[in-house]
């Protein structure tokens, strides 16, 4: 079958009837019922019946259904594509980004973007980091913005801006003047747990886990914006990545990096063999700029 063909039976299951369908497809009704009939004829069954006056989709449309709707989602950015082009506007920019990454950074920097390419069109989505990997080795995307490199040999992974290990506490906490928190300092304390296993937060919980006595964990989490939310609540202490930390003190928290350090990295992941066009190349400049003031005041170290 044709990919006409898939839009149409996709049409005709959703809306139960040819004029709506038509209507749905922007095509007339003759043509949408001529494309029904040859589909069809290439099936060699019937694939609707008139019920009621409405077309109910037949056995064997039932069973043809779940591949139908995935070739009509698979058929998708091609579609979007063709309209681009009728339309005369640049293929869509496709950029993934961790959940830490999607509130503070990436949407100043999509309208900073969008200002400079307006007829660029933009999706931006957050993933998890084995996701965003798979998305840009697959295609699906044309950049990922994560915390961590790829070690996959298909993707390049660019760094773009470092920062430090944040710890948020609740407001007094820390001392008036204090600048730095030092690990030890952290012994028995309440802290949140983190249950997402990424290298920052398995290394952290390595560095905790040699402390006496132990910091105490009764809440444990799924990622660094919920351990800033539970330190908003009072619930205890928190080491989040700098971008999690930023804003945090205009949130009343108190907030200073460990001591001794403990980088932390914004990378951009792309495929070896994709040549970035003008708006990606805009759009990582953007992204680094912004990342470069959001981490200033955090003593940040950047590239």
């Amino acid at each position: 079958m044709r990919l006409r063909h898939i839009e149409v039976i996709q049409a005709i299951l959703q809306t139960g009837n040819l004029d709506h369908a038509a209507e749905w497809l922007q095509l007339p009704v003759s043509t949408l019922s001529a494309t029904l009939h040859e589909a069809e004829q290439q099936l060699g069954f019937m694939l609707f019946a008139s019920v009621r006056g409405r077309l109910q989709a037949t056995r064997e449309t039932l069973l043809l259904q779940p591949l139908v709707n995935q070739l009509y989602l698979d058929a998708d950015p091609l579609r979007r594509l063709g309209d681009a082009l009728r339309q005369h506007q640049d293929p869509t920019l496709r950029v993934a980004c961790s959940e830490t990454l999607a509130q503070p950074l990436l949407p100043h920097s999509i309208a900073t973007l969008r200002r400079r390419f307006p007829d660029t069109p933009t999706t931006l989505s957050s993933q998890c980091f084995s996701e965003i990997v798979r998305r840009v080795l697959m295609d699906e995307c044309d950049v990922g913005l994560a915390l961590q490199p790829a070690e996959q040999p298909g993707v390049d992974s660019q760094k773009l801006a470092q920062g430090k290990v944040q710890l948020l506490a609740p407001h007094g906490w820390l001392g008036p003047k204090q600048k730095y928190i030092a690990l030890h300092d952290l012994a028995g304390q309440a802290m949140i747990g983190l249950r997402q296993h990424d290298p920052l937060s398995r290394m952290l919980d390595s560095k905790l886990h040699t402390l006496r006595p132990a910091p105490v964990v009764h809440i444990d989490v799924h990622n660094y914006q919920m351990m800033r939310s539970m330190v908003e609540a009072g619930e205890g202490l928190a080491l989040v990545d700098p971008f999690t930390a930023i804003g945090a003190k205009n949130s009343g928290l108190d907030v200073c990096p460990l001591s001794p350090a403990v980088p932390v990295a914004l990378y951009a992941l792309t495929r070896k063999d994709s040549e970035p066009g003008a708006a990606l190349k805009a759009l990582l400049e953007i992204v680094r700029e912004r990342a470069e003031v959001l981490l200033a005041d955090q003593g940040a170290v950047t590239l």
